[in-house]
């Protein structure tokens, strides 16, 4: 069985509501009270829900409500008030059947009986959605005092893994050959048969505030274990017996009842000493990793710091200190031509970076389409990773009112450009980069429409982003290129020839092509290890928690993209080509390339995705991912390089 070793969402809850025993609490989530039924009252509950999220499975993309899967439903079912991010998200939290009164035992309680009727259609067709389910290994998601229910289990040398949720069911092939799950139980042996988990234990951990300012108790850890039991009597189940199987070929009757079982236990503490073991060992590998990982992409860093230093320190100075040593009087009987720089002075005998300052202002082809990729601001709401759907709905806030600064930017430098078509680069600049990803969105979304996914979004919350779109960003992008557009062009540090320069023959390093391409090796080296357990924690639903790690490797991408341009700018002008515009924001852009690449590689090596509707989802959800970082470290790029042109070629400037 591929096991998901998943044990560090136990740390993250202990962060998140605990910190010692004597209860430190986060703002925002304070932890609730539990009493007995005959103690309870407004600051201490009695009954405890149970929330069930959607159902995912590393082999689809395709997450479904829990209610899909024909489990049992609650009388008075209800869904905890949901913001735009955990819509757009697919969350699908809602209440269970399953409900307990703190410190009642309760042992083997019935929640219902399903019964598939041969021959009848409908129950064929939930019945081998059932199926096709468990075939999958779709995980259930519970939900208590907004912790995770656990399932840990015993593997290999005798250690302990938990997963933040559970199986359905699993599958023995046709060839006896076990499943996921499956392998765990040698009861689960009858060849080409499913067995369905409709039991679980469940077991509730609580701390007691005695002595801690507080009443009653809380609750600390929720854990399960799921089993699989066929009862003999539906009515008066036993919790005992043969397991629930649930043949491949639908030729009888089939009953499922669901059951469960809880108990609660007292802790000292917040975590048993097992688990706790087990997240020291797992995380401390992990960031035993992470930190040889991140002190390789460190040494790329120096190195190209220390690049970027002799070339701002010890060339520039000596070519600098050479013309500050021109004789002044030859200049004053000789001044230059008007709008000539001391590089005009024995320019015909100098080559490199300085034989090109009449044209390394010369505005790109396409300056337009280049003014409107050069959005930085606008693209941090894409990049804020999601809790719960607030920094979700978070980034969607940002992506709106930062249309101004966006449209801004792109109008000084369109201006900068000598552009004069301001209506269509205002229009552009609000729609192209937006309309692209939103486009490849709502074909996404009409596969999962189809398909039925809890993450399909309703139409009504379409419309509301279009609103926004439209009613507040466009709106907004219009005034930020009306003071744009208002202010004056970016002075340049040097006038430009009116006759382009002829650009010599190119080595191959320098030509355009090579140079982008090489341009993206070092940036994407020092992410991808970083990388794959980004894609873990999106695609094989595993807790990611290595948020200061992901700060600091998103510190050392930007160094790198930022030294890496203007190392290669800088060896472009020394062969006199000044196209350096499009060149510095495509060699760090180049980085999205090698995300895709990656991305690709992952899918195949490390997903068991199946199904042609996974399979377009998944690339189609990558390639939003990679647009919006192709745009992200493009910009770097552009903006570095800028600075440094602006820089070397300023203190030569003719007032």
């Amino acid at each position: 069985m591929k096991t998901r070793i998943d044990t560090e969402f136990v740390l993250v809850f202990t962060l998140v509501a605990f910190s010692t025993c004597s209860g430190f609490y986060l703002p925002g989530l304070a932890p609730v009270s539990f009493c007995e039924d005959d103690k309870g009252g407004d600051d201490c509950q009695t009954l405890i829900q149970l929330f069930v999220n959607r159902l995912d499975s590393v082999e689809s993309v395709l997450p479904y409500e829990y209610d899909v899967f024909d489990f049992c439903k609650d009388d008075n079912e209800r869904r905890p008030s949901e913001n735009l991010g955990q819509v757009l998200f697919g969350e699908r939290i809602e209440t269970s059947p399953y409900k307990f009164s703190f410190k009642k035992d309760e042992k083997c309680k019935k929640l219902c009986t399903k019964t598939y009727v041969k021959g009848k259609t409908e129950d064929k067709n939930m019945l081998d959605f059932l199926k096709r389910g468990m075939q999958l290994n779709y995980q259930h998601h519970w939900i208590v005092d907004n912790m995770p229910v656990t399932w840990c289990y015993d593997v290999e040398d005798s250690q302990k893994y938990c997963n933040p949720g559970f199986p359905i069911g699993c599958l023995v092939t046709v060839d006896g050959r076990a499943k996921d799950a499956c392998v765990i139980n040698s009861e689960f042996n009858k060849k080409n048969t499913f067995y369905v988990f409709n039991h679980v234990d469940i077991k509730l951990t609580y701390h007691n505030g005695e002595g801690e300012g507080w009443r009653g108790a809380r609750l600390v850890a929720a854990t399960l274990e799921p089993k699989s039991i066929n009862n003999a009597d539906a009515d008066k189940p036993t919790c005992e017996g043969p397991p629930m199987e649930v043949p491949v070929e639908f030729n009888s009757d089939v009953k499922i009842t669901y059951t469960y079982t809880v108990s609660f236990e007292y802790t000292m503490c917040l975590v048993n000493s097992i688990v706790h073991r087990s997240i020291q060992v797992f995380s401390l590998t992990n960031n035993h990793f992470l930190i040889h990982s991140i002190m390789n992409s460190l040494v790329i860093v120096l190195f190209l710091s220390g690049m970027v230093a002799m070339i701002m320190l010890r060339t520039l100075h000596k070519d600098i200190a050479r013309y500050n040593q021109v004789d002044q009087e030859d200049l004053i009987k000789a001044p230059p031509p008007q709008g000539k720089s001391m590089f005009y002075e024995d320019a015909q005998e100098e080559s490199g970076w300085k034989q090109v300052h009449g044209d390394v202002f010369r505005p790109p082809r396409k300056g337009m389409l280049l003014s409107l990729f050069l959005r930085f601001l606008a693209c941090l709401g894409f990049l804020s990773p999601a809790n719960r759907g607030a920094l979700m709905t978070c980034s969607v806030v940002l992506w709106v009112l930062l249309g101004t600064p966006a449209g801004y930017v792109s109008a000084r430098l369109y201006k900068t450009f000598g552009g004069e078509k301001w209506k269509t680069n205002v229009l552009l600049t609000a729609l192209l980069c937006p309309g692209i990803v939103f486009a490849d969105f709502f074909l996404m979304n009409l596969i999962l429409w189809v398909e039925g996914s809890s993450a399909a979004i309703p139409f009504g919350t379409l419309v509301a982003i279009l609103a926004l779109w439209f009613g507040i960003s466009v709106p907004l992008t219009f005034i930020g290129a009306y003071f744009g557009f208002k202010k004056p062009a970016i002075e340049q540090p040097v006038r430009t020839n009116q006759i382009p320069r002829q650009i010599p023959e190119q080595s191959f390093f320098t030509k355009p092509v090579p140079g982008i391409v090489m341009g993206g090796i070092l940036p994407f080296g020092c992410i991808f290890i970083q990388l794959f357990f980004i894609l873990n924690s999106i695609w094989s639903h595993q807790m990611y928690y290595m948020f200061g790690f992901l700060f600091l490797v998103f510190i050392i991408l930007l160094i790198t993209c930022s030294e890496a341009t203007i190392l290669l700018c800088y060896f472009h002008l020394c062969a006199e080509d000044y196209h350096w515009w499009w060149r510095s924001f495509l060699t760090s852009g180049f980085t999205a390339v090698y995300l895709f690449v990656y991305a690709v590689h992952y899918f195949f090596s490390k997903l068991q995705i199946v199904g042609a509707a996974s399979t377009i989802l998944y690339f189609g959800y990558t390639s939003i991912m990679v647009l919006i970082f192709f745009l992200f470290t493009g910009t770097i790029g552009f903006f570095s390089c800028f600075w440094f042109v602006n820089k070397i070629y300023s203190v030569v400037k003719v007032d």
